[in-house]
């Protein structure tokens, strides 16, 4: 869950007419094998959904999208896409079927630049990357799932996580959900994930009835996300994250600006325990074809959120994506590790909502403006020329 994803300008009246198809493949057509600036491409998690967010992509490319909304529902029997298109907005903000229709989009989406635009992921892409749930769009655009496998994955992934939720509401009573703590500076962002950390280290080291051991599951708080260098997501128990606010402020002389996500469900914190066991079982299945639900090795690399690094062998990826529903997602360190170490320099963000984007600009250019490169997101149908365009800009522009 991201936090400050304002909803984005209705796009109906003001969509641009598509060029032809010729056109739009010309400049594609005339790139070369040369040397360009490491390029990665990455996807949103859970927020961005909204309501007729696949719409325009089917009025602009009816042959290529068409085919792919026939298969999202054929593929889990639900009609998935009438709940994108029509609604409403609580239907489709569920998370059984917000984060299925999310990654769907978001694939949907890059079929679109590789089937109308002729962009070859395999070719002009380094490595991919997502953000929470994203992370499953990232392992399609990279070649380790079929979109087939990970719409069922998602799906089932996602229903369990709201049983999980629903559960510990009529066992435990009170609020369970996430908070975001907005910091002002790196510094002051580090020092508190140290008192976070000390905190909850200490309760579990106090009395028995102080115990993490005696506290339920549902009770405990996680770091759920560390998003940017001053924004950070709290999961569980409300009361409890709370509880740990007032600490970090009367003794620790932190006073993070705290917002609370539009979400009743604590993701990536020990309540989603249920949704990694299901996750480990449904990975160490075999597909309808009998084969290995992963494919290794993949195209490209692909970065993991638990490890922050790229992942390393098949075993590897399907524990940390298992794992990943219950453990914090180190998106800023992810970033970091591309932008300082992977010397990435050319950004594409595909998928509902810009917040990807804006997270990823704040840490390496905070206008989009990087040297030799850029930050771009793909959210509509108006912004792929210019997007292109910008990729062939700077095709030649490697600085080393």
């Amino acid at each position: 869950m991201l936090v400050n994803d304002l909803p984005p300008c209705r796009l109906a009246a003001c969509l641009p007419r598509v060029v032809t198809r010729r056109c739009r493949k010309r400049r594609w057509m005339s790139t070369t094998a040369a040397k360009k600036p490491r390029t990665a491409l990455f996807f949103p998690g859970q927020g961005v959904q909204r309501v007729g967010m696949a719409t325009p992509w089917l009025e602009a490319f009816p042959r290529t999208v068409k085919p792919i909304l026939e298969e999202i529902d054929s593929t889990l029997n639900i009609p998935l896409t009438r709940i994108i298109a029509e609604g409403p907005n609580a239907k489709l903000t569920a998370t059984e079927n917000a984060q299925p229709a999310i990654m769907a989009t978001s694939i949907m989406i890059l079929r679109v630049l590789e089937q109308e635009f002729g962009f070859k992921t395999g070719e002009r892409v380094d490595i991919t990357l997502g953000h929470s749930l994203g992370e499953f769009a990232a392992l399609v655009a990279g070649g380790y799932l079929k979109f087939h496998d990970a719409l069922k994955l998602v799906r089932k992934r996602a229903e369990v996580m709201a049983r999980c939720s629903k559960e510990a509401r009529e066992r435990e009573g009170g609020e369970f959900g996430m908070v975001a703590l907005v910091c002002e500076s790196e510094a002051h962002m580090r020092a508190l994930i140290t008192g976070i950390y000390e905190f909850l280290g200490l309760s579990s080291l106090g009395s028995k009835s102080d115990s993490a051991d005696d506290i339920p599951a549902v009770q405990q708080v996680l770091i759920a996300n560390i998003n940017s260098k001053n924004q950070i997501v709290l999961s569980g128990s409300i009361e409890r994250i709370n509880t740990l606010l007032t600490n970090l402020r009367q003794f620790g002389g932190h006073d993070p600006r705290s917002v609370r996500l539009k979400s009743d469900s604590p993701f990536h914190s020990p309540l989603m325990k249920p949704a990694e066991e299901w996750m480990k079982k449904l990975l160490d299945q075999p597909t309808e074809t009998g084969q290995d639900i992963i494919t290794w090795p993949g195209i490209m690399p692909c970065v993991s959120n638990v490890s922050a690094r790229p992942f390393k062998s098949k075993d590897q990826l399907k524990d940390l994506l298992a794992r990943q529903c219950v453990e914090t997602v180190r998106w800023w360190n992810s970033v970091r590790y591309l932008d300082q170490e992977e010397k990435v320099r050319r950004w594409i963000g595909i998928g509902p909502g810009k917040v990807g984007r804006n997270l990823v600009g704040k840490e390496v250019g905070m206008k989009g403006e990087v040297k030799g490169g850029g930050v771009w997101a793909i959210t509509s149908p108006k912004e792929v020329e210019e997007v292109m365009k910008a990729l062939d800009d700077t095709e030649q522009a490697d600085e080393d």
